[in-house]
């Protein structure tokens, strides 16, 4: 373990790094007609695929009244679309439109994704085992933590 001082630098960075980000996707939802946080929810349809809105509400922590608004945020402006389920036509799935989606977002992330690429080249194999590494152990950390929250407040979150 590194010394007091190291870990303390490095908790402001990684705290510096999540303000950034939040930032910057404010940014650029903000210009597109969404919150930051709208925005990164299309990455879940994005990475997920489809699903219901109750799943969606699950995987984003949001009230399904939530992510009602969600959609038909989206829906306003053709990202998603309702389609009934072809197995069990009681559910409606949510579809995004990644084409669409892409288009709309490439502008303000392509120079950003080869700023990153040139940063990670910029490594050895080592120093990106290393970062992997961290993030990995660091996701799980994060997500232990939002299962413990969950657990504990269980009777509260089913009042949102």
């Amino acid at each position: 373990m590194e010394s007091n001082d190291t870990v303390v630098k490095l908790r402001k960075l990684s705290q510096q790094f999540a303000y950034t980000s939040i930032q910057m996707h404010e940014t650029i939802g903000r210009i597109i007609g969404f919150s930051g946080t709208d925005h990164k929810y299309l990455g879940f349809l994005i990475q997920k695929g489809q699903m219901t809105a109750g799943e969606l509400a699950t995987l984003t922590g949001l009230t399904t009244g939530a992510v009602t608004g969600l959609i038909d945020r989206f829906e306003a402006k053709k990202l998603v679309k309702r389609q009934f389920d072809k197995k069990d036509r009681r559910k409606v799935l949510i579809v995004a439109d990644i084409k669409k989606i892409m288009a709309l977002f490439k502008p303000f992330y392509t120079d950003f994704q080869n700023n990153t690429d040139k940063l990670f080249a910029s490594f050895s194999a080592e120093e990106l085992t290393i970062l992997e590494r961290y993030f990995i152990n660091a996701l799980e950390i994060m997500n232990n933590k939002i299962s413990a929250i969950n657990q504990k407040n269980k009777p509260y979150a089913t009042k949102k």
